[in-house]
């Protein structure tokens, strides 16, 4: 690898399980070798087994093991490990990471971008003022910001203020080889339940309130109770976290024990999609959904929650249907729609598969990012000559 090769230092609070973390790997991946170098700073800590996704060699980790509250700590050691490495670019993502791009301006950084993948836990909808004068405070540090979606493009531009020619919108990718429809059903190990009798309903995410993975086995419930063929129906809940117990009691106590599968952290959720009959997503906050992408490039139809990105992915009516947060009736009414007018389900699959292939493509995405850091870099070039 040619130490010529620009590096781009991607700065994360913490690489492990999660949406914005694949998008790092998945941007990491795709680019072609010769165009950049990679390296990956955590503010907290690099998992071992998460760092393993990366397949491009030569990609270093570091775990700075921040503890609770402000990173100025941190200041000095990002500020020499931005001095030792010398990256091209630092690129920042989410607000728990923006306070890097102060070391990495003072200890020259030329491109210093920041991403806004999705809301915080504690400020689901953006409206956090303090969160908003943060972000507005920080931005002289930052040289330019990618948006995921519409929303947030909108928020950074009109909410915080940062002018619409520093903000870039690259919506994520997915990988279309390895997220693709069935061609036969078939029993993936561990399921207590069998595609070729059993109709599924699946959601993936990390089991955390705003996920709200509990609306849906309430909406599930009340399909079970009221649908005369609802029998052949099971649900697959795959995802940890913190909540995981509380719902595991939810599911026994609304009596479905036999009809709910709490498959916890897996590493077959492609292999799991594509035996899905409808894929739900329950949040009541997002940024753009890789798993909903996940879903529709597995020709899977998607019932969605009316937050962040998901409306600009899934074409209501077409690839799938938008229902409102936290409305457990409507979600119910969406799942039992579908489970009964299975040619409607198939045809939202296919319109949810060719959607993806047009807009959302991994390649697509890397593609964006690449053209971004090459510009970015040749302007500072260009001014730095013109100094």
């Amino acid at each position: 690898m040619s130490a010529r090769e620009p590096l781009v230092m991607h700065v994360v609070f913490r690489f492990d399980v999660g949406g914005l973390e694949n998008g790092v790997v998945n941007l990491i991946n795709g680019l072609e070798p010769g165009t950049f170098r990679h390296m990956v700073v955590a503010l907290t800590e690099c998992t071992e087994s998460f760092c393993k996704r990366i397949e491009r060699p030569g990609v270093e980790f570091v775990s700075l093991h921040k503890g609770p509250g402000h990173g100025i700590r941190l200041y000095p050691r990002l500020f020499r490990l931005f001095r030792e490495y010398r990256p091209a670019v630092v690129h920042t993502r989410n607000l728990a990471a923006l306070e890097a791009a102060v070391p990495a301006l003072a200890a020259g950084v030329p491109v210093r971008i920041h991403g806004e993948h999705g809301w915080d836990v504690a400020d689901l909808s953006g409206q956090n003022n303090k969160n908003r004068w943060i972000r507005r405070l920080y931005s002289p540090f930052v040289s330019h910001y990618v948006a995921l979606s519409g929303q947030i493009e909108a928020y950074l531009h009109e909410r915080v203020g940062i002018s619409a020619g520093r903000i870039e919108r690259i919506c994520n990718g997915v990988d279309t080889s390895r997220f693709r429809p069935a061609t036969a059903r078939a029993v993936v190990p561990g399921m207590p339940f069998d595609p070729a009798r059993h109709r599924l309903v699946g959601t993936v995410g990390r089991l955390q309130p705003v996920k709200d993975q509990r609306a849906l086995i309430d909406a599930f419930a009340t399909v079970v109770r009221r649908s005369d063929d609802a029998d052949a129906w099971r649900l697959v809940v795959v995802g940890d976290g913190p909540l995981r117990e509380d719902l595991e009691r939810h599911v026994q106590a609304l009596g479905l024990g036999g009809l709910v599968w709490m498959a916890g952290q897996r590493d077959d959720v492609a292999g799991l999609m594509r035996q899905f009959d409808l894929f739900v997503l329950p949040s009541i906050a997002e940024g753009i959904s890789n798993t909903v992408l996940e879903a529709m490039a597995s020709g899977v139809a998607v019932v969605a929650t009316d937050v962040g990105g998901n409306r600009e992915l899934v074409e209501d009516g077409v690839s799938g249907t938008v229902v409102a947060p936290s409305d457990v009736a409507g979600l119910a009414d969406a799942i039992e729609a579908y489970m009964k007018a299975p040619s409607a389900r198939e045809a939202a699959g296919s319109a949810a598969r060719c959607r993806v292939e047009q807009r959302f493509s991994i390649e697509r995405a890397v593609a964006d990012y690449c053209s971004l850091y090459r510009r970015l870099l040749g302007e500072q070039a260009c001014l730095r000559a013109s100094a």
